[in-house]
């Protein structure tokens, strides 16, 4: 596993090279989405399941924290309403964590899949 600093500066780095921040962060959704579309398909196997769902979290963990911040260009009440799926996310990954017998994935994937679908959109 990782830690997140290096995950951190990963995001930094490659963002610096790719230029659209946009672009980066759907495929970082994306990417997360198809880790957590294989760990389901392989039957939640719990080490490849612990890594989709820590990739996943340590993601939005980057996002929420960037959307925290008051400085930030994006309108406050969208801003909230992304910090707020981050909660989301966060609470139904320790669900998960705690029962993944029983839990499903899918929201996880969809949420992702759906925000990188928006930040790939041509803003208004």
């Amino acid at each position: 596993m990782y830690n997140q600093a290096a995950a951190a500066t990963a995001y930094q780095d490659t963002g610096q090279k790719t230029g659209d921040p946009r672009e980066l962060e759907a495929n970082l959704l994306l990417q997360a989405a198809a880790k957590l579309n294989r760990a389901k398909a392989n039957g939640l196997k719990s080490d490849e399941l612990d890594e989709a769902l820590t990739f996943n979290r340590k993601l939005w963990t980057i996002f929420v924290g960037e959307l925290l911040d008051e400085n930030h260009g994006m309108p406050k009440a969208v801003r909230e309403n992304l910090v707020n799926l981050g909660i989301f996310t966060f609470n139904h990954t320790l669900e998960i964590m705690t029962d993944p017998e029983n839990k499903s994935v899918d929201s996880l994937i969809n949420i992702n899949k759906n925000i990188a679908e928006g930040l790939r959109s041509t803003p208004a």
